[in-house]
């Protein structure tokens, strides 16, 4: 199972230089778990620069994967690992919801470097 993070949606959807990178998970719908954070975080960015009907065709691309809410339990266990990792509210609460699938998260965001369970690639 795999968990991307906004930023890796939206490189992979401007054909960033880390576009290769972000195919892998992206395209493999079967083990692709989208949280409602990242709907959010990439509909947001495509209303700013791309516009509505743009937009809402990346989203219903991106429910091809399995869409995972937010709940109380993967709450807590965000506010844990924000502690534990001193990483931000939305990077903690993407993360955890990897962990709790058991899925790999892919990211392009360095303050993730050394942090088990993430396949991080800078960017250049």
């Amino acid at each position: 199972m795999n968990v991307v993070d906004s930023s890796g949606w939206i490189e992979y959807l401007s054909g960033g230089p880390n576009v290769a990178f972000f195919s892998e998970p992206i395209e493999d719908v079967d083990s692709l778990l989208v949280p409602t954070l990242s709907l959010f975080e990439v509909y947001r960015h495509l209303l700013r620069h791309g516009g509505k009907a743009h937009a809402l065709t990346i989203v219903a691309a991106m429910r091809q994967g399995r869409i995972v809410d937010l709940d109380d339990r993967l709450a807590l266990d965000a506010a844990e690992l924000s502690v534990a990792t001193r990483l931000a509210l939305a990077a903690s609460m993407l993360l955890a919801t990897a962990r709790a699938h058991g899925a790999m998260f892919w990211t392009q965001d360095a303050d993730f470097e050394g942090i088990e369970g993430v396949r991080l690639k800078r960017k250049p």
